[in-house]
Order: C-alpha cells, then sequence, then structure tokens
C-alpha cells in the first residue's frame, strides 16, 4: 500500500484496505489491486460523510451490521468507464450478424453501466432494422444499481454526444432546453427497447433465459481472478447457441479457455458447445 497520508479527513489503515478488498471480492468477485488503496479511500469517504462516520473501520463495522448499506458499498466500489460506440469497431460486426442471422435475437449487454454501451447496441438494431421494432431483444444489466437508473433515465450531457453523426443526433436524442440545456435524452422509442436488470455475474443463477445470440462482456473480466473468469465465461456459454457471438473487450483474451470459446478474431469469440 502506498504512504498513508496523515492529514486524510479520515482514519484510514493497511488493514481497513486489506478488509475492504476481502469483502468487496466476497460481495461482488471483484479483485482489488494493491495500488487502489487511493481509490478506495476517496469512494469510501463519500459514505463516511452522508454516514456521519469517523473511519472506514467503524464504516465496515456498520456495513456487516446493515445489510442495507451493502448495495452502496459495491456502487461505490465499481468502476463504471463508458461511453458512445466504445470499441467502435464491434458495432459493424453486430450489425453483419443481424443480417446473416435474421429473425428473434437475444443481445446481453452484461456490463452495461449508465447506458451508454447498450443504447449503441439499440443504435446499431434500430439502423439495421431501419425501424425502433425489431425482433432483436435487448438485455443490459449491471451490479450497481445507481448507473442503472441512470441508464434508464437516458439522459446525457451534450459532450458525451459529439462523436455521433447528425442523423444520429436527429434520431436517437432530443436536446434538452430550459433547466435541461446542455443535455440531451434518448428517445423513448429506443429506452424501450433495452430492458435493464441489476444482476451480480457472481451469482449462482442469473435472470437471463437462453437463448443469448450476442453477448457483448467488454472489460468485465479483468476486474475478476482466473477462476471467476472461468465460472462467469461457462455460466455465459450454456446460455448461448452454436453460432453465437461472444464479444470481449481490447484488454481481454481467454487463451485459458479453450474449452468454452473459440476465438473468430481479436476480441470476438463463438461458443464451443459439447455434442
Amino acid at each position: 500500500m502506498t504512504h498513508l497520508e496523515q492529514d486524510r479527513e479520515f482514519l484510514f489503515c493497511q488493514l481497513d484496505f486489506d478488509n475492504v478488498r476481502k469483502i468487496l471480492y466476497k460481495k461482488s468477485g471483484i479483485k482489488l489491486a494493491d495500488s487502489k488503496d487511493s481509490m478506495v479511500y476517496s469512494r469510501l469517504a463519500r459514505r463516511l460523510r452522508i454516514l456521519k462516520i469517523g473511519s472506514v473501520t467503524e464504516y465496515l463495522k456498520y456495513l456487516e451490521a446493515n445489510s442495507s448499506e451493502e448495495q452502496s458499498f459495491i456502487n461505490a466500489m465499481t468502476t463504471n468507464l463508458t461511453s458512445f460506440f466504445r470499441e467502435k469497431q464491434h458495432f459493424p460486426i453486430l450489425r453483419e450478424y443481424l443480417e446473416k442471422h435474421p429473425g428473434k435475437r437475444r443481445i446481453w449487454c452484461a456490463a452495461s453501466s449508465s447506458g451508454e454501451e447498450p443504447y449503441s447496441i439499440a443504435m446499431t438494431v434500430a439502423e439495421t432494422f431501419g425501424s425502433f421494432i425489431t425482433p432483436v431483444e435487448i438485455i443490459a444489466s449491471d451490479i450497481d444499481s445507481a448507473v442503472l437508473d441512470k441508464a434508464k433515465a437516458g439522459i446525457y450531457n451534450l459532450n458525451s454526444v459529439t462523436d455521433l453523426s447528425q442523423s444520429q443526433l436527429k434520431k436517437f436524442f432530443h436536446r434538452g432546453t430550459g433547466i435541461n440545456n446542455g443535455k440531451v435524452r434518448v428517445v423513448p422509442e429506443m429506452r424501450k427497447m433495452v430492458n435493464f436488470k441489476q444482476i451480480n455475474l457472481t451469482h449462482a443463477t442469473w435472470d437471463i433465459k437462453s437463448q443469448v445470440d450476442v453477448l457483448f462482456c467488454r472489460n468485465v473480466m479483468i476486474y475478476f481472478d482466473k477462476d471467476t473468469q472461468i465460472k462467469i465465461l461457462s455460466q455465459m456459454v450454456e446460455l448461448m447457441p452454436e453460432d453465437g457471438l461472444y464479444v470481449a473487450g481490447h484488454s481481454e483474451t481467454f487463451t485459458n479457455a479453450g474449452h468454452l470459446v473459440k476465438p473468430l478474431g481479436k476480441t470476438l469469440y463463438r461458443p464451443v458447445k459439447c455434442k
């Protein structure tokens, strides 16, 4: 752990950091690196101020005694870095898949964060079919309840949509006025295309029906250890057909999971189904 600053607002020691890591791993499967002590402190400090608790040690005792605090703890600790059409090379591939596999399909975005990724998927689907009414079901999930609320609302700052085309802005967003000046909102027709769910990927069961034809799980597995990755990937593959498409993030590879998925190219995989 890095040197602890003496002028911190709240008491925070190595043991606190170790305990936070253990609790987070137990509750979410996320494994924090040794270097994340400053991040942990800054995020927990907000909860301590709200709860008027004087130290992280006291907070962890409060967390243990109050199950209602668990979601706020998880929300504070999870990272939500996203943008519209992030890793944009995947969206033409999605369109091509839908064109080659017409008919009823289900897409699962397994880490929806604040909604930019599932709405990028929805835009791609709508553009592929030339309509908001399509045979494609889109499910978007996250462990963080706060970002799911933001995703459902579909309200974003204008600077978050600067890379979209004018036609996309016109078709898929309403520009805010008055107190909402400088913001945009996803049009109702597109919000209806996405079904948001709160799901913890480390749980033994998920509220997801098979089959899932396309699974976006990008830049999520990097937060889990290898055993947890294999467990989650195995559950996901069970939901997918032989011609399914698994989309990973740029920093994720599954060289140790050849029995579950086979590569189709960089960050793209197909399920391995046992005969």
